[in-house]
């Protein structure tokens, strides 16, 4: 091929040295589109490197480099004693894509729409985790987001002294890949606290370490359950839960909840084979009830009889401020059907990343695989120096100091509510966790007052979003735990100038 000819049809505009791009970037570039659009066809002949730079005016490395760049991607090849040439079978999908679109326009053919999604992908990619909302604005320090724990309040220096020591003791082993159920000695202190604080019936080998309580349910909803199956699930509910087993191909049965928890006879009459029932026991998400004795005794004996699992999530029980924490569903249970699910997101802080899962022994060797399918294990720093924080008694004090803070903080919103919003809010004090429920008028609609709040600086979620199936409450949900009085009383005059 003529060079002139190659200047004139190949790299046109002109190489431009003054854009900031690397001159052989940029004839790698022209030279890449020529060939993919067909300007430059499959076979030809290239000019010499020395002749093609004397032509652009540019060094002779400049070609070379741009001429390498493209032998290494497999657009042009080289003969000995011959010359270089485009390659005739070329390694982008691009240039079959294209040759696609020309055949459907020329025989006038319409292509069908490509179908990028599998079936279990468009589960996943329909179910929902959280309220949807912008991440710039979940960062912002704002009253009242549910949820989030007194971040300001936990002992990050002490956190970066651990670190610190683990780094500088580390061994580099401790670099490779390591046990999927996760690191044994924080296991061990897991199995430890679980057995005193929450009358947990396990022993290490059954805690199996996630990445948050979020992957824990996803790889149980998968290896339990199959597309069809029948979940019960609370109404209202966790979205996180109505998420991963959404996204398992699970059919949601909603099970309203009263003032004894989960109506376990309800759950009877509609799905008495369900494969699993997800449940929140120790403090009910959103609504905040306590499951009574004779339903968690009912649930137990339906999952014996029916052979069914249960998920219980206990996501917030160290913060219970009537009494000492509730004994879990797990400790109850005697034919090995619960699957116990916990976090450090509440009790340390979000960006963690870390929870368990405690198996019942006949599926420690699948959530073991499934775990490792996942991300093989959880960050072994982090690992490590949780075990430190709970092994030193770190864990134990953090947990206590929060408990009295947000029973502190609680009663300051309760106050505020009484001064700021009258009788337009009905508000009734928790025994347990980091939020409130504020009932609403009939006159109000929750969504539309979470809207209008937000306009005024106020996050606040509707409870009628947790809902899918039964009558809704009409009310709000209420975080305290990461605000000060100053926030917390801000916060409320910002809600009491919304409801006006």
């Amino acid at each position: 091929m003529d060079e002139q000819v190659l200047r004139a049809s190949l790299l046109a505009p002109m190489l431009d040295a003054s854009s900031g791009v690397a001159l052989y970037r940029q004839l790698y570039e022209e030279m890449r589109q020529a060939i993919l659009a067909g300007s430059l066809p499959a076979g030809v002949k290239l000019p010499s490197t020395r002749t093609l730079a004397q032509t652009l005016g540019v060094s002779r490395a400049t070609v070379v480099l741009a001429f390498d760049q493209l032998l290494a991607e497999g657009y042009i090849y080289g003969k000995v004693g011959s010359g270089t040439y485009v390659e005739r079978v070329l390694p982008d999908e691009l240039l079959r894509l294209q040759d696609r679109r020309k055949g459907g326009q020329q025989t006038g053919e319409i292509l069908p729409p490509a179908q990028p999604l599998s079936e279990r992908g468009k589960m996943i990619a329909a179910s929902t985790v959280a309220p949807l909302q912008k991440w710039e604005q979940v960062v912002q320090h704002q009253a009242f987001r549910h949820g989030i724990p007194a971040l300001h309040e936990f002992p990050f220096k002490l956190w970066s002294q651990l670190a610190a020591k683990r780094w500088k003791h580390i061994q580099p082993s401790d670099f490779g890949y390591s046990d999927p159920a996760g690191y044994r000695p924080l296991r061990q202190e897991i199995a430890r606290y679980l057995q005193v604080a929450r009358g947990v019936r396990c022993t290490e080998e059954q805690i199996i370490i996630m990445a948050g309580s979020q992957q824990a349910l996803h790889l149980a909803a998968q290896l339990l359950i199959d597309p069809g199956d029948d979940v019960w699930i609370e109404d209202p509910c966790y979205m996180g839960a109505r998420g991963a087993l959404v996204s398992s191909g699970a059919q949601l049965v909603p099970v309203p909840i009263d003032d004894e928890g989960l109506a376990v006879t309800q759950g009877i009459a509609i799905s008495p084979r369900a494969r699993m029932a997800y449940v929140t026991p120790s403090h009910q998400f959103p609504i905040g009830t306590v499951m009574s004795l004779s339903r968690r005794l009912a649930l137990l004996r339906w999952a014996d009889q029916a052979g069914s699992w249960i998920l219980e999530d206990d996501y917030d029980s160290e913060y219970r401020y009537a009494g000492h924490p509730l004994a879990s569903l797990q400790g109850l249970d005697q034919a090995g059907r619960v699957i116990y699910i916990g976090t450090f997101s509440k009790v340390l802080f979000p960006a963690l990343r870390l929870g368990y899962l405690v198996s019942p022994p006949e599926l420690i060797d699948a959530f073991r695989a499934a775990r490792s399918a996942a991300d093989r294990h959880a960050h072994m720093l982090d690992q490590m120096v949780t075990t430190d924080f709970m092994a030193q008694e770190h864990f134990a004090r953090h947990v206590r100091r929060m408990r009295s803070l947000y029973e502190e903080r609680q009663l300051i919103l309760l106050e505020a509510a009484r001064q700021q919003l009258g009788d337009n809010v009905c508000i009734k004090s928790a025994t347990a966790g980091m939020n409130v429920l504020a009932h609403l008028p009939a006159r109000l609609r929750d969504t539309e007052v979470a809207q209008q709040a937000a306009q005024n600086g106020v996050a606040v979620t509707p409870i009628s979003k947790y809902y899918i199936q039964h009558p809704p409450l009409n009310g709000l949900l209420l975080g305290y735990a990461a605000y000060n009085q100053q926030e917390i009383q801000q916060g409320m005059q910002n809600l009491a100038r919304t409801l006006q």
